[in-house]
């Protein structure tokens, strides 16, 4: 995805001034079933990825719980109160009960009445479920991803949500499916992802979930754990707000 963008992109302007190399539209395929799909190339802090979803499924849209747990994702974000406005977690909480074959299992946080009442507005906008021989499968659609830093946390996120509503509802994990809007890579990590690109792959880790949770909403961070995870040194680079 990264050497796409740098063999493909074209510059543009963005609104935060920095400036990044975009291509529209770019999907990818995870196989969830054995394996879990963290990046290997550079450090990944999956305890930030799993507090941050527990975080959406409370509901929660003050970053409370985040500094409670060392999670700074969203403090650039926050007003003085800590408040986001009615971003993931308060889109996400109002789900339909479907039938679990359906083709209407879809979750919107794109709601255009409130996001100007957001601090951001959700850049990861729609995701719908499906259902074959018994295992659930997830696809997404993200109106604009940072491919440096911000689509890594997407893939993991997405991926352990798909395994968690798995394992509450009797399924095994299938397959994630991520379609991107706007792909893009900032200026200021070009450097970065070509240092990224230079390493070899290492095995992939396997996700282990307490078998106990039955709900959702039951999960903790103790639940959620990763197993084997070997990677490459953490590569830093600035958010752009």
């Amino acid at each position: 995805m990264a050497k796409f963008v740098l063999d493909n992109g074209s510059k543009k302007t963005d609104r935060t001034g920095t400036g990044t190399i975009s291509v529209f539209g770019y999907q990818t395929r995870y196989d969830i079933s054995n394996n879990f799909p963290v990046l290997t190339t550079k450090y990944i802090n999956f305890d930030a990825v799993a507090h941050e979803l527990l975080w959406f499924l409370k509901g929660e849209t003050n970053i409370k719980y985040l500094k409670d747990n060392n999670v700074k994702i969203w403090d650039a974000w926050a007003d003085e109160n800590g408040d986001l406005g009615p971003i993931y977690g308060f889109q996400w909480r109002s789900w339909p009960d479907y039938n679990r074959d359906s083709r209407r299992l879809i979750v919107n946080a794109w709601n255009v009445a409130m996001i100007d009442e957001m601090a951001l507005p959700p850049c990861h906008t729609m995701f719908q479920f499906y259902v074959v021989d018994r295992k659930l499968s997830c696809h997404l659609y993200q109106r604009s991803g940072d491919v440096f830093l911000g689509i890594p946390f997407n893939i993991a996120s997405y991926s352990l949500l798909t395994c968690m509503i798995a394992q509450v509802t009797g399924l095994a994990p299938g397959e994630f499916v991520h379609t991107i809007g706007d792909l893009h890579l900032y200026i200021n990590h070009i450097d970065q992802i070509k240092i990224q690109l230079s390493r070899k792959l290492k095995n992939l880790p396997k996700l282990n979930l307490d078998e106990k949770i039955n709900n959702i909403f039951s999960f903790s961070r103790e639940n959620i754990n990763l197993l084997d995870y070997n990677c490459h040194s953490k590569l830093v680079g600035k958010v752009a707000v």
